[in-house]
């Protein structure tokens, strides 16, 4: 079923339907049929059956039926006992506009970053309740929800509530230490009580004429409605009313009162943004600064909610019930997800502490590069999202060249920055952390990222189903790609001599066995005939050939054979509902933020490969795993929650689609462009890779090739890839550091 934020889809077995009449397989051709009893035809009929929920607009596609004898003969009836493979699963997408159909559709396109997120604002009507919750002001007042004694009322009363009641109490002998504050120490006093347990009792804003028409109203009046007293009681709430003492009473609640409790409440809300369950009390904290503490005390009325099926008279300021929603990791503000909103600033820190304290006298560089790394993160997201909302407000050509452009450049920046500093110093280990972080990034899409979201998606799911002709045509450009790769690699295996760095006779006979250590196959002998003469062209003629086979792949998915993917957008509404496309950021605005990004990604990746110098040299961890999990995974976890939350939504095909695209640019795209660079700025990077890598890669490829044969998975197999990829991080554990290290 679809949620909130992801289409619905339908399926259907192909049918060899003529261009004037569509023809479906009727679901009861598994029994009318001349072969009833064939596996074929019970595959197809049970996809048929299968009634796609096409979003939460309630939209349905109508198809027209046709007897089974009317049809042409289908795939499915030529073949016996076997599912027939020429059967394409068709799937129907629904979008609100042209936008978001233009999204769906490049989510589905080889090449094209895979977005989950809207780009456009959705419907308020479409949204879900708890996603409408999640988005509405504390000034609603709802039927009785049941205890307030929660969990998270409990949390904010032991975070929050027990010292800003304290303060508010503090503020109100204040205010009436300086008699013309008085009013104002009433307030304080009330709404010390209600911030101690803001939870079913309302504020509001009332309209009080006079100030001695408000005290001839009599005190102590109640509501039936509303426990708790009324406005007018016998303090100087009500004799100190209009005039001088008026202005005098807001002059010193503005110069001792409300600075402190802003402070305060400016603390309470940041710290409960960041904690994000807890955004109700951010929003509590923030609109108390900004409406009710700037209101006069007359016009304030704290109350307790004993029943709300009457209106209450007056504006409602604050009304609270819970203090954490577990659902708000799905807030977003402006179309940006609440978790990038809060690692934002990490960003602005990293940079500013990073270019500020150069000498290291606030921080060392162990914090330095960690905080470089995570600020990698959130930069991801943007870029990724800059990258779709381009795409998908462009045509097909801008949204290639776009992706093609950006798409690489998280990785690419890191690497480049890290090959010019171990060029610059003289020092081999930066190429080859740069090495096992490439590795890594094809070993972790290739292993983790598929099994991780198979996992996921196999506890809700029993059995997923993907699209096992666009997986194939992935994993054929993973085997050539890894070939191509490992070709210098093999080739100097083959050619080159080797050479060891240290070697002790173990039997103390000449004739007897060595030990040796550091061996490694040289490619300068002879002064570099080999390298220069041989495994130097070679690697040229890889590195151009990856990319034209990479173009090739592009024009078979996307210009001869898009069949394969067979993805048909239907842009249908609710009856009475019109809705134009608002997007979350325009084009210019996309691109801005896009090379905003790219600039802090240089940064950040210029201050990571600036500190990363000490942890290669003082760390008891291998380099080899440094870069195959750190290095390689980091940038990668805002497509790895892409790909996750494409399973949750059954929708397997894209969360495999995630990995194999990010290992095949590794190898296609990434590796030829260093290729490149060396050629302008040389540095020690060469593409032979040592022999832990290329065994790792190539039982990677061999492995998944073998789990996607069907085009079926469930959580047991999932399992298997995760297992084998922490496998190949212990071997990268315990593995000695790389030669020159």
């Amino acid at each position: 079923m679809a949620t909130d934020s992801e289409p619905g889809r339908r399926r259907r077995c192909c049918a060899q339907d003529t261009p004037d009449v569509p023809k479906v397989l009727d679901s009861r051709g598994d029994s009318d049929g001349p072969r009833r009893g064939s596996l074929c035809d019970r595959h197809c009929a049970a996809i048929n059956n299968v009634q796609g929920d096409l979003g939460d607009m309630g939209c349905h596609l109508h198809r027209p039926r046709v007897p089974l004898a009317m049809s042409t003969p289908s795939c499915c009836q030529q073949h016996s006992e076997e599912v027939c493979e020429s059967c394409v699963v068709k799937t129907t997408l629904t979008a609100e506009n042209a936008v978001e159909a233009n999204k769906l559709s490049n989510n589905y396109k080889f090449g094209f970053k895979k977005w989950k997120s809207h780009v456009t604002a959705r419907p308020w009507e479409d949204r879900s309740e708890i996603v409408k919750e999640l988005y509405s002001d504390l000034n609603v007042i709802r039927g009785s929800g049941g205890s307030t004694l929660t969990c998270g009322n409990v949390l904010y009363l032991l975070l929050f509530g027990w010292w800003l009641s304290l303060l508010y109490v503090l503020v109100a002998a204040v205010m009436f230490v300086t008699i013309m504050g008085a009013p104002y120490g009433w307030l304080c006093w009330d709404l010390a009580g209600y911030f101690l347990w803001p939870f079913g009792k309302v504020i509001q804003k009332v309209e009080v004429p006079k100030s001695h028409q408000v005290c001839e109203a009599g005190v102590g009046e109640s509501s039936a409605l509303l426990g708790g007293p009324t406005l007018c009681r016998w303090h100087p709430r009500c004799w100190l009313g209009t005039g001088y003492w008026h202005h005098a009473s807001t002059a010193v609640w503005l110069c001792l009162g409300y600075p402190v409790l802003a402070l305060a409440h400016g603390l309470v809300c940041v710290t409960a943004w960041l904690l994000i369950v807890l955004i109700p009390v951010a929003k509590l904290s923030a609109r108390a600064t900004s409406r009710v503490l700037l209101l006069p005390p007359e016009r304030v009325l704290i109350r307790r909610l004993r029943m709300t099926e009457v209106p209450l008279e007056g504006e409602v300021i604050l009304c609270c019930y819970r203090a954490a929603n577990p659902y708000y990791y799905k807030y977003a503000v402006d179309g940006i997800n609440v978790f990038a909103v809060n690692l934002l600033p990490l960003v602005l820190v990293t940079l500013v502490l990073g270019y500020v304290d150069s000498p290291n006298h606030l921080t060392g560089s162990a914090v330095k590069f960690t905080l470089a790394l995570l600020s990698i993160m959130p930069l991801s997201y943007y870029i990724g999202m800059a990258i779709a909302s381009i795409s998908a407000q462009s045509n097909f050509a801008v949204g290639a060249v776009v992706n093609a452009t950006f798409g690489s450049i998280t990785e690419l920046t890191f690497y480049i920055t890290a090959l010019i500093k171990g060029s610059r110093e003289g020092n081999r280990c930066y190429a080859e952390v740069v090495k096992s972080a490439l590795t890594g990034t094809l070993v972790g899409c290739v292993l983790f990222v598929p099994g991780l979201c198979m996992v996921i998606g196999g506890i809700r799911h029993q059995e997923q189903r993907f699209n096992s002709r666009s997986a194939g045509v992935s994993s054929a450009l993973l085997f050539l790609s890894v070939g191509g790769v490992f070709a210098p690699t093999l080739f100097s295996k083959v050619y080159g001599k080797l050479v060891c760095g240290e070697c002790h006779n173990v039997t103390q006979n000449p004739l007897g066995h060595y030990l040796c250590h550091n061996c490694h196959f040289d490619l300068m002998d002879n002064n570099g005939t080999l390298y220069y003469s041989h495994v130097q062209p070679l690697v040229y003629t890889v590195s151009i050939l990856l990319p034209a086979a990479y173009l090739i792949g592009l024009f078979f998915t996307l210009k001869t054979h898009t069949h394969i993917y067979d993805i048909h957008i239907s842009d249908c509404h609710m009856p009475g509902h019109h809705h134009s496309a608002v997007v979350h950021w325009s084009r210019w605005r996309a691109l801005v933020i896009l090379l905003l990004s790219t600039l802090c990604m240089s940064a950040c990746a210029d201050l990571a490969t600036e500190h990363i110098s000490p942890i290669l040299t003082n760390s008891t961890i291998s380099q080899y795993f440094i870069g195959v999990t750190v290095l390689a995974m980091v940038p990668e976890l805002p497509e790895i929650v892409n790909g996750i939350q494409f399973a949750l939504q059954n929708n397997l095909s894209l969360s495999i689609e995630i990995g194999n695209c990010i290992a095949v640019q590794v190898c296609m795209l990434q590796i030829p462009i260093l290729v490149l660079f060396t050629i302008f700025y040389p540095t020690n990077f060469t593409l032979v890779f040592s022999d832990l890598h290329v065994y790792a890669s190539m039982f990677s490829v061999v492995l998944m090739n073998y789990i996607f044969m069907d085009g079926k998975c469930d959580y047991f197999q999932g399992t298997v890839l995760v297992m084998v990829y922490f496998i190949l991080l212990a071997v990268y554990f315990f593995a000695p550091s790389p030669s020159g290290c």
